[in-house]
């Protein structure tokens, strides 16, 4: 006889329905797993004959041979335990005849209680979309599965209360959706950063309009602190866009079960030793990488020039296509990775360029080997270029309290309505990501503008992509002041945060 389970799978971080069909036949007495599983799928036939044998049913003394289908499909993970348990009861009579509308996944301890699993979000929307409107789910992704919607989602403690839902003897309830909590706004604010007035207005310009963000200066300036603050007064996510990091992040293991959809824009801060694949994604389990981690949120670069040069160019081509392509033995995979970019780093080796102390001891030559770890291309990819000075001791002990982040981001926030209706219609959310047609829409510019932006083009030898991100910082500047045209101010404002020359000390 053969019973076929519905199930789910992933491929990168997008599901799939897979089918378990069970059969059992006269011979000896075999259990085989078919349809490329790795060692994981493999294990399962130790762990679902102790779980049958444990849940008081007796395992059948037969051939059993279960396939995954589509066969050709690689299949890894612990997620196929419980349809092949619940295949193999219902083959040997068991368990009545299963619902068509009914999905199963979730890895078996030996004692037949359910473990939670990796991505279940991605796979129970996956669900959604092949008609599936059961989704039984170990009880600790309960709360995740419903977030996809459209499905009753029953979380299973363990694989007696399955059986006997099943068996009509007693129901499980189905789980409830899952609301998000009050924020309760523990993020770092701008209000505790004194001084750098100039660094927390090109902080503002970067979250108004999604741009790349470079700091420059000294240590002690500042630098990491106010780029922790950036997430503080950037926009609130969208559901569509909380849905889609909050997948990615299932996936790769990090989400909490208590709150499975992230509310927050993520703030990922890879270490300077990072590897390229733990950056683009990959690996043997072919994993998003941090610049998804990052999507929709901001990747922080600390110390840029101590990133390995092959780490730091893996980010040009998702700089521009806000996706990263993934090729590896193991296949190809697309993720998603619309991030924006925040770098720090010091004027020289020893960071002291240009500070009041005149402590630094590099020669031009050492400052320009330093500075030359981060490749043209990739600064060209960068819109504002701040310097940040350091502290005056005024300005610290200065007893008026700076503007809170909650303040900036009223501001942030009306750019993004301006935005939000200029972009109507289209896949683009804010300026950055302007494709070069609607830059010569929107980013019109009067003869005086133009005579500016031509003059700074032939003496500061700006290429192509440099023109079109000043024109896009200016657009964002003039959505701040609340201006429908761009004028010489705000042209002139986003000309002076592409100034390569502080890279030289």
């Amino acid at each position: 006889m053969v019973v076929t389970v519905r199930s789910l799978g992933l491929n990168g971080i997008t599901g799939y329905e897979v089918s378990a069909e069970c059969f059992l036949s006269g011979g000896l007495p075999a259990f085989d797993v078919v349809g490329l599983p790795d060692a994981a799928v493999r294990e399962a036939r130790e762990r679902v004959r102790a779980a049958v044998k444990n849940c008081g049913a007796k395992f059948p003394v037969s051939r059993i041979t279960v396939n995954l289908a589509p066969a050709g499909q690689k299949k890894a993970g612990t997620i196929y335990d419980l349809p092949i348990f619940v295949g193999i009861l219902a083959a040997s009579g068991d368990l009545p005849a299963l619902p068509s509308d009914a999905a199963f996944i979730g890895e078996l301890s030996l004692t037949g209680a359910l473990r939670g699993v990796s991505g279940v979000l991605p796979m129970a929307m996956a669900a959604q979309g092949a008609g599936i409107r059961q989704l039984f789910v170990p009880a600790e992704n309960a709360a995740e599965a419903t977030l996809a919607g459209s499905l009753t989602v029953y979380g299973v403690p363990d694989v007696r209360a399955l059986v006997a839902h099943l068996k009509g003897e007693e129901r499980l309830t189905p789980a409830p959706a899952w609301a998000p909590e009050a924020d309760d706004g523990d993020l770092p604010d701008l209000r505790d950063v004194m001084g750098q007035e100039n660094v927390k207005r090109a902080l503002e310009i970067a979250a108004a309009g999604g741009h790349n963000l470079l700091l420059i200066g000294s240590p002690g300036a500042g630098k990491s602190m106010l780029a922790k603050r950036l997430p503080s007064i950037l926009p609130d996510m969208t559901r569509e866009e909380a849905l889609a990091v909050s997948g990615i992040w299932s996936v790769a293991g990090l989400s909490d079960p208590r709150h499975p959809l992230l509310t927050r824009r993520p703030f990922r801060r890879p270490h300077h030793t990072t590897s390229s694949t733990a950056l683009s994604g990959g690996g043997p389990a072919m994993r998003p990488g941090e610049i998804s981690l990052a999507h929709n949120g901001v990747l922080f670069l600390d110390e840029l020039p101590e990133f390995h040069r092959d780490v730091l160019e893996a980010m040009r081509q998702p700089l521009e296509d806000g996706e990263v392509t993934v090729a590896r033995a193991g296949g190809t995979l697309h993720l998603p990775a619309r991030f924006q970019l925040v770098c720090a780093m010091n004027p020289c080796r020893c960071g002291w360029r240009g500070h009041p102390s005149g402590k630094c001891t590099c020669s031009d030559r050492e400052v320009a080997k330093y500075v030359e770890k981060i490749s043209g291309p990739l600064l060209d990819r960068i819109d504002l270029h701040v310097s940040v000075p350091s502290v005056e001791y005024e300005a610290m002990r200065r007893r008026e309290t700076p503007e809170s982040s909650a303040q900036v981001k009223q501001r942030v926030d009306a750019a993004r309505a301006v935005q939000a209706q200029r972009f109507q219609g289209t896949d683009v959310t804010c300026n950055a990501y302007m494709t070069p047609a609607m830059v010569g829409e929107f980013c019109r510019l009067d003869a005086a503008g133009e005579a500016l932006l031509k003059n700074a083009f032939d003496r500061m030898g700006l290429t192509a992509r440099s023109h079109d991100r000043i024109l896009r910082v200016a657009r964002t500047i003039a959505d701040l002041d609340g201006d429908t045209d761009i004028g010489t101010a705000h042209l002139a404002e986003a000309i002076q945060y592409r100034n390569t020359d502080i890279l030289k000390g």
